[in-house]
């Protein structure tokens, strides 16, 4: 979501809290008020204990909400105490008594609703939506605490000690109601690369499989639970919300082209293998299944580090790029694949014994291999025309392998192994500006696969990227900060561009560029400025002004991305003195009081820095009065803002004394 002013905010959150206030609504015409009567009290009750017990029962939560649906889990149990005072209570319980217990038991039972979305619900749905479900989450917290407050506890002869402590839980869920949670800043960068639809433009497979190792669904098993949750999102929005589901369904075949996994059709493809549906009556060995495909293995063959696999499923792991073990991530060695007669001997003798008919590899039909056929050949043409000596035939290339390149992780494997990479490189110090914004986007491209990055950099293609980053055309530029942003996620490629002079044009591109150029150049020089030397080039360069321009412009949208780089810069002396000047002080102060929760976490972050280092900082910001917003942020912040708060509390404390 792009925030542009504070009025936007309130606004949209004021939506989002009538959304949800008229769901509840709706839920609550669900649940008659009973009758005064002993057999409804006691339904009443029971229905509550076993609403309880059913989400004690859930276990673990998506990863997103497991921190807000633990803590709901652990007060749900604290009321037992009080239920049990109220079922052992002797006297009838009067019309107000079941009147409280009722409006008790909607607000449990919505807890129930939720919770089991967050027990069972897609993964990716529950990260997109992460705001919404806090939001659900408030309503609930404000529902319980108007639920207990309005109990009649002396009528329900509950004691002081049951009641105290049920007090204390409210005074909790008050204060829960008040906090705002954000997800970590680098989950929000992930998911903002691998959803931009910008052209020319794929996600990293870096990214990708760091956003599936955060959302838990980097193994087989993972991916296929998450398609049956998929699947069922799909049947119960019944064709609404088309654009937020087709995103869900694409990163989930990203994440299952990382895994190595054939791209199934979320729609209408099952998920369980049918060969497995029809061995209910007895259980496959575990040593027997393809640890890609989870199915029992017609031809097994043994990779490098002694893992068995499929031989059609690890062939195709291997052709997508991969150069480690899908199961153990080592790096393989080389790429020979070992026929296992052992077991395939012993999964035969174990199919005969239990009647079970293995299935029959169907031949790939002659067009498929055909295609494939033509598919290299036409990519090797392309990859000889590179180097014509005729300029339209080059710049026609290019373009077709940019395109190409764009298109599938297939098409970028060829293209290298065509030996594409280094006519290209090759191209980009050409006269020709169009060859040259062609050249450096197709690498751009290519350099999303692990192993064409070393090829790449091995060609001695920063260099010339850079030189194209400092004088190319506008879209060339941009393509060229998103070119370094993807080679630099291998470490020493990190030093490479450092000492190839390539953070001042980067630093020129956010200060001069469009959006996206200062998108693309933002996303780099953090990536960049992981490494301590390039923290002072980046200083010497003279990014603190143009990072402060984004913090000051609102309708950039990127406050977020200039305080995660200030971060990293103010861990480093010579960081420390060029951003502590009292306007940058005083636009901290000005984010602490009014940004976004994810806004004030990283400024507060940003501000306890320089205050450990210096306390003339920490005074400054008091007299722009930062106290007052501080003391805010300990009670209604975001966990980590709270700590850094209450940190930052306590240095001012000192200063004060000193």
């Amino acid at each position: 979501m792009v925030v542009t002013m504070d009025g936007e905010i309130e606004e949209e959150e004021r939506g989002r809290r009538e959304e949800v206030a008229a769901a509840l609504e709706e839920e609550e015409e669900e649940i008659d008020l009973p009758t005064s009567s002993q057999q409804e009290e006691i339904d009443v009750i029971h229905e509550i204990f076993s609403v309880i017990e059913f989400v004690a029962q859930l276990g673990d939560y998506r990863r997103t909400q497991r921190k807000e649906c633990y803590n709901l889990a652990r007060r749900m149990k604290l009321l037992l105490p009080l239920l049990e005072e109220i079922r052992d209570y002797d006297s009838p319980i009067n019309e107000a008594g079941l009147a409280g217990l009722c409006c008790l038991k909607k607000a449990l039972v919505m807890s129930k609703k939720l919770m089991r979305i967050c027990n069972e619900g897609s993964k990716i749905y529950l990260a997109l939506e992460m705001e919404a479900f806090m939001i659900k989450f408030y309503a609930i917290y404000e529902r319980l605490s108007q639920a207990l407050d309005n109990l009649p506890y002396d009528e329900l002869g509950i004691s002081d000690e049951v009641k105290e402590q049920v007090e204390l839980m409210g005074m909790q869920l008050k204060r829960a109601k008040r906090r705002t949670d954000t997800q970590d800043i680098e989950l929000a960068m992930d998911m903002m690369v691998v959803f931009s639809k910008e052209e020319d433009r794929n996600a990293d497979s870096a990214i990708i499989e760091r956003l599936a190792k955060k959302l838990d669904l980097h193994t087989v098993e993972d991916l296929k639970n998450e398609t049956i949750a998929v699947r069922n999102l799909v049947k119960e929005r019944g064709g609404q919300n088309l654009e937020s589901t087709e995103q869900i369904i694409e990163l989930l075949n990203k994440f299952k082209q990382v895994a190595g996994m054939e791209i199934t059709d979320v729609y209408i493809d099952p998920v369980k293998p049918k060969l497995l549906e029809k061995c209910q009556s007895f259980v496959i060995p575990h040593e027997f299944l393809c640890p890609i495909t989870l199915e029992i293995m017609t031809d097994p063959v043994i990779v490098a580090t002694g893992q068995t696999y499929e031989r059609e499923s690890v062939q195709k792991w291997i052709d997508s790029g991969h150069r480690t073990c899908p199961k153990t991530r080592q790096s393989l060695v080389h790429l020979s694949l070992t026929p296992n007669y052992a077991l395939k001997n012993l999964i035969q003798q174990w199919c005969e014994k239990n009647k079970f008919r293995l299935p029959k590899k169907d031949d790939q039909p002659a067009s498929s291999e055909s295609y494939t056929a033509e598919q290299k050949d036409q990519i090797s043409l392309l990859v000889e025309k590179l180097s014509s000596s005729k300029l339209v035939v080059q710049r026609e290339a290019v373009k077709k392998i940019r395109l190409l390149s764009k298109e599938s992780p297939e098409n970028r494997i060829l293209v290298a192994n065509s030996g594409g990479i280094p006519p290209l490189v090759q191209l980009l110090s050409y006269p020709d500006s169009k060859i040259k914004e062609h050249a450096v986007t197709a690498l751009l491209n290519l350099s999303i696969d692990e192993t064409n990055k070393k090829l790449i950099t091995k060609e001695k293609a920063i260099v010339l990227i850079i030189e194209i980053l400092q004088s190319g055309s506008r879209e060339a530029r941009e393509n060229s900060a998103a070119a370094l942003f993807s080679l630099s996620m291998l470490d020493e490629n990190k030093v490479t561009i450092g000492l190839s002079d390539g953070i001042p044009p980067l630093v020129d591109l956010l200060r001069d560029g469009t959006i996206r150029g200062k998108k693309d150049a933002a996303t780099a020089l953090f990536n960049l400025s992981l490494n301590q030397s390039n923290k002072v080039r980046a200083i010497d360069a003279g990014i603190v002004l143009p990072l402060h321009n984004l913090l000051e412009d609102k309708n950039l949208g990127m406050i977020d991305e200039a305080l995660s780089i200030f971060l990293l810069l103010v861990t480093h002396p010579e960081g420390r003195q060029k951003i502590g000047q009292l306007s940058f002080i005083q636009t901290l102060v000005e984010i602490i009081r009014e940004g976004t929760p994810k806004n004030k976490e990283c400024a507060t972050a940003v501000l306890l820095e320089l205050g450990s280092n210096n306390s003339n900082f920490i005074l400054a910001a008091l007299q722009y009065g930062v106290y007052e917003h501080l003391s805010e942020i300990t009670q209604t912040g975001t966990s980590r803002a709270q700590r850094k708060a209450n940190a930052l509390l306590q240095l001012m404390s000192k200063s004060e004394q000193l």
